[in-house]
């Protein structure tokens, strides 16, 4: 009997240590390779994630406050004002436990992403103050998503989005005076190197982790910052890097240029070789416009190693589509910001508003103090609709980062693989005046407020002039295909659905949505070109479903 035992104790290990290696198969340290990452195996790999917002440091308007709640400390008095001090805690080690957990990282590594980056407040590590000490907490939550990101094969980027002192005089790093501390004070900057010191001693052996992202978006121009310390900005960087390579010289660094991330005027020639550089992308403007990214690819040319979308989002599909296929299309990883929020419709989940949510949101504006029992109430429903099982899921919003169908794809979000490629146009001199306009294919603004959020655009094609639209599929299966046009004079379009190929009359003078019909789909990439081959011919979107 002991023999049988002693076996099947043999034989349950044996499983356990195989199910292990078979969970982690795809998780080993990465390190830069000239332009590219790489694991240990010497194979690329693209970053593609989501970042961890409004966890470890809440961000007001993703709580829907206005100026007296536009940071974490401020949002604390804001609830501790309202609730006291004793719930006000116990509110924020909930909140903590319940925003990120496991459920999430499942889902984020079903839905196809393969990273997250939390966005951490050092107030949450280190305390304030003249003897400041490390706080558990912090790095018990991180322990926490370092394991669970191992279990579904999640790389985590740890980003330094609140640093001591403030790092942008700003209310995004969680700053007490709105200037940035952390280059006026030098015990700050002691800090933040023994603090980023702690993490990398805590990671220095675990592969799961890809990079160490120093600091977030520092010295921004238009406060005044950047012009008073710029200078102080990459001494910084070398310095934290230095004491971490004392302890960790397996682990990536990722350095973000001055002014939200976006300058990189400073950096001559990587002081690391294990380095990559950091930039973040948002398309604000009104009507969209597709913004340029040639500058980051030149340095990237002149600095050889990789570069990063540390962020990117707060917009809409259209944009998502074309941002993300234009970053993998350029080599590009990217992290989406942010995973969730609340009462929201543009990011992969929102959180339900709790009842009542209006009345604290006024305070935050200066408005009536709300009655403590409502406000209680509130927040023990905020508590529970953060759970992902209880927040509102948009697949096209995921689908149109990760540019798979189901979804309905804007025209004027063709390939990013140049002419006669992407697209054919007879006329390649003049550019568009909306959205691509360093490219020949025609875009019209369609939509009837100029300034409104999400912009309606179509594209027109002359005779003979064709555009390409590369998307992913999950499954092979049959899909159900149609498009929005309208011509001025009859025409007719000839579609390509990989190696099949229909007609398509236009007759209508107005946008009219037309049946292609329903086409099997492979799994993984397919491809829907679109060729004009009677008379001009506009194009709004291509749905497929």
């Amino acid at each position: 009997m002991k023999k049988i035992v002693a076996l099947f104790l043999i034989l349950a290990s044996s499983i356990f240590s195989f199910a292990q290696k078979k969970q982690g198969k795809s998780i080993s340290f990465l390190h830069t390779a000239g332009q590219d990452i790489v694991n240990e195996s010497g194979k690329k790999v693209f970053l593609k994630g989501v970042g961890l917002g409004n966890w470890l440091l809440p961000e007001g308007y993703m709580w829907k406050f206005g100026g007296l709640g536009d940071r974490p400390r401020k949002i604390e008095k804001i609830i501790t004002d309202l609730i006291g001090k004793e719930k006000a805690a116990a509110f924020w080690k909930t909140f903590r436990q319940n925003y990120i957990t496991e459920a999430d990282i499942k889902r984020i590594a079903e839905l196809g992403f393969n990273s997250v980056r939390p966005a951490l407040n050092s107030r949450l590590f280190l305390t304030e103050g003249e003897n400041p000490v490390y706080v558990e907490e912090g790095f018990q939550l991180i322990d926490s998503l370092v394991s669970w990101c191992k279990k579904y094969n999640i790389y985590v980027i740890i980003d330094m989005h609140g640093a001591p002192g403030g790092q942008t005089g700003a209310n995004i790093d969680d700053s007490p005076n709105d200037i940035p501390e952390l280059f006026i004070e030098k015990k700050y900057q002691d800090q933040l190197v023994d603090l980023w010191v702690k993490i990398a001693a805590k990671y220095k052996d675990e592969p799961v982790v890809a990079a160490y992202d120093l600091l977030n978006e520092p010295l921004p121009i238009n406060t005044g910052s950047a012009d008073k310390y710029k200078h102080l900005l990459e001494p910084l960087y070398k310095r934290i890097t230095a004491a971490i390579r004392n302890i960790d010289q397996k682990h990536m660094i990722t350095l973000e240029g001055f002014n939200w991330s976006n300058d990189w005027s400073l950096f001559n020639k990587p002081f690391d070789s294990n380095v990559f550089y950091q930039f973040h992308y948002y398309c604000w403007n009104r009507p969209d416009n597709l913004n340029g990214i040639d500058e980051f690819l030149k340095r990237r040319d002149d600095l050889n190693t990789p570069i990063w979308v540390g962020e990117t989002g707060e917009k809409g599909n259209a944009i998502y589509w074309a941002t993300t296929q234009l970053f993998e299309s350029k080599n590009i990883g990217f992290s989406f910001w942010p995973w969730k929020k609340m009462d929201t419709e543009n990011t992969p989940y929102s959180i339900n508003k709790p009842g009542n949510w209006d009345l604290i949101a006024e305070y935050s504006r200066g408005g009536v103090k709300p009655d403590a029992a409502l406000a209680e109430k509130a927040f023990n429903e905020l508590l529970e609709n953060i759970k992902i099982s209880n927040c509102k899921y948009f697949e096209d919003v995921c689908n149109a980062i990760l540019a798979r169908v189901p979804a309905k794809i804007e025209a004027e979000n063709y390939g990013h693989d140049g002419f006669n490629r992407s697209y054919f146009v007879s006329d390649t001199v003049n550019k568009s005046k909306f959205y691509r306009k360093n490219e020949p294919v025609k875009i019209n603004l369609d939509s009837k407020v100029a300034d409104q959020f999400w912009s309606e655009q179509s594209i027109e094609l002359q005779q003979s002039e064709w555009v390409v639209y590369s998307f992913e599929s999950l499954t092979a299966r049959k899909y159900n295909l149609s498009l929005r046009a309208s011509a001025a004079a009859p025409a007719q379009l000839t579609i390509f659905i990989n190696n099949k190929k229909v007609n398509v009359a236009v007759t209508n003078t107005a946008f009219n949505e037309i049946s292609i019909g329903g086409y099997k789909l492979k799994k993984g990439k397919n491809t829907f070109k679109i060729l004009s081959k009677l008379n001009a011919v506009k194009v709004d979107w291509i749905n497929c479903n």
